[in-house]
């Protein structure tokens, strides 16, 4: 699949997505959309026509406040028709303002910070214990690691050598209120990581080359859980919302809707 090109599709969603429900997060969808394009469309072995088949790789992706590229994702991949983004957050409607399980594709309700390592972390000791081949993928911001709860995961998946783990944060370095630094420095984030005996990826998370080959690849280690620090730019995609805390939670009005589907060339 052209994955470059799925990911200009599912900013495009989200975009038209966030304006039509006056919704937050636009700026943490577009950092993610080359991250969860590359997975959906070159990794995760998956069948939208049995959502729940058994030999499925899993994916949390634990930062639910993505709700609309997370929806656009699926959507685009057969799990549900396209016409149904037109009611992402409405009334009524099974597309929530935050992951909700009840969306074919969607493994575990999120939004709640720190959650979805843990699970995934416990998929990861499933799969290993019953001697299955698939692997669970977890999608964390990076703000979500200020969570005492990431750090119990991270050191649980060393532990029993859960190398069918594979997490990836979408480092984009501004969270709710501030930049990550300013909040609850990270840096050195891969160090953290390679500390706990993780075996660590550190790459642009807007390069598909390299995201292919981080996550469709082995374990950097026989044994040991993996970590893909992928650094990213918030907003990326629209010269307007990049790299400004502003798009956290602001939705573009329909001017900005236009000027953003221009820059995109969608």
């Amino acid at each position: 699949m052209d994955t470059l090109g799925l990911a200009k599709r599912l900013r495009a969603h989200a975009l038209r997505m966030t304006h039509a429900a006056r919704a937050s997060h636009i700026g943490s969808c577009l950092s993610s959309a080359d991250i969860l394009a590359v997975l959906h469309g070159a990794v995760l072995r998956a069948d939208p026509a049995r959502p729940d088949w058994p030999d499925r790789d899993r994916l949390v992706v634990s930062k639910g406040h993505a709700a609309a590229i997370v929806y656009a994702a699926l959507a685009e991949m057969g799990f549900f028709p396209i016409a149904e983004l037109a009611t992402y957050a409405a009334d009524g409607g099974r597309l929530a303002g935050h992951v909700t399980r009840s969306v074919p594709g969607v493994e575990l309700s999120t939004g709640s910070l720190g959650h979805g390592l843990p699970v995934a972390a416990g998929m990861a000791l499933a799969a290993q214990r019953a001697g299955a081949s698939w692997r669970a993928f977890c999608v964390l911001s990076d703000g979500e690691l200020d969570e005492g709860s990431n750090w119990e995961a991270v050191q649980f998946a060393q532990h029993f050598r859960l190398e069918g783990l594979v997490a990836i944060v979408d480092y984009n370095k501004i969270q709710s209120f501030g930049t990550v630094a300013e909040v609850s420095e990270l840096h050195p984030l891969a160090a953290k990581f390679a500390a706990f005996n993780w075996g660590v990826h550190e790459i642009d998370g807007h390069d598909h080359a390299a995201l292919r080959a981080a996550l469709a690849g082995p374990p950097v280690a026989p044994g040991r859980p993996t970590v893909v620090v992928a650094h990213t730019v918030k907003g990326k995609g629209v010269s307007f919302m990049e790299d400004r805390l502003l798009w956290h939670y602001r939705n573009p009005d329909a001017a900005q809707l236009e000027q953003a589907l221009a820059e995109l060339d969608a």
